[in-house]
């Protein structure tokens, strides 16, 4: 079971010639570690992760599980997910030999498969990785909106904690009165709009500027969904620091931070990054 409220969506590190870096990714996640973060997401977010291979998310997995420390005392997350089934269960397959906590499934971009197929898509997944899941529904990027009927439907498998990003408010308050269990979990992509995201049920958190703030963001979000008074001063950090990872664009800005903070972990790959100035 994943027990964390928060976890940070970690970008993924290149080299200058767009190569994967595992170690800047490694490099970052330790650093996150020595600050009290104890939930990571690699390769599930952050718009990042359709552009690596196969071979890559292997690399990366080999990379992090080597790394004994780290997976003893943080829960780390996967992001399974591809245009092609059979690279999303070789992934799978991988991970299930793995320590890792869990993962998240993301549905394939562009093709825009039907709610069964995404469904089978699913459970084939849970079954080869053999972990705790968090489905991942994000049609903003995808082009696919998993229904709520079909996050209802996918609540019966005890292994799936939760849905990040399921949709709007009205959405989020009708699987929530149709599923009846007290661990399933609404996980919110980022802070864009989260004090309203919280009122609306969200209790989770998937989060973008807490690579930059980790413990700022983590409390700020745990005081929101305890309802519990925040300071003017709390407040006044808070909008600063999500003032300037969402200013444009947000995984430009928080690699850029990160390597200010002395730990590099290089740019984008073009086309996001790229810049007429």
């Amino acid at each position: 079971m994943l027990t964390e409220t928060v976890h940070i969506a970690v970008p993924t590190a290149f080299l200058y010639d767009e190569s994967l870096y595992v170690e800047g990714t490694v490099n970052h996640i330790r650093n996150l570690s020595k600050q009290g973060v104890k939930s990571v997401l690699v390769s599930g977010t952050t718009g990042e992760q359709h552009s690596l291979s196969l071979i890559e998310k292997l690399e990366l997995i080999d990379g992090i599980e080597k790394e004994a420390e780290l997976i003893q005392n943080m829960e780390i997350i996967f992001g399974v997910s591809s245009v092609r089934q059979k690279d999303a269960e070789e992934l799978a397959e991988k991970i299930s030999t793995t320590n890792f906590s869990g993962i998240m499934i993301g549905y394939p971009p562009y093709i825009k498969p039907s709610q069964q197929e995404a469904i089978v898509y699913t459970e084939r997944l849970l079954q080869l990785s053999n972990k705790p899941a968090i489905l991942y529904n994000n049609p903003g990027r995808t082009g696919f909106d998993l229904a709520e009927e079909s996050i209802i439907y996918l609540s019966q498998y005890a292994e799936i904690v939760g849905v990040k990003d399921a949709g709007s408010v009205e959405k989020v308050a009708r699987i929530k009165d149709a599923i009846h269990r007290n661990d399933f979990y609404f996980y919110a992509g980022g802070e864009v709009e989260l004090v309203e995201k919280v009122a609306g049920g969200y209790n989770r958190l998937s989060s973008i500027a807490g690579n930059v703030l980790p413990k700022e963001i983590s409390q700020w979000f745990n005081k929101l969904v305890e309802q519990q008074e925040i300071t003017g001063r709390e407040s006044e950090q808070i909008h600063s620091i999500l003032e300037e990872v969402y200013r444009g664009n947000a995984i430009v800005n928080v690699k850029k931070m990160i390597s200010e903070q002395g730990f590099p972990i290089g740019g984008c790959r073009s086309p996001i990054g790229n810049s007429l100035f």
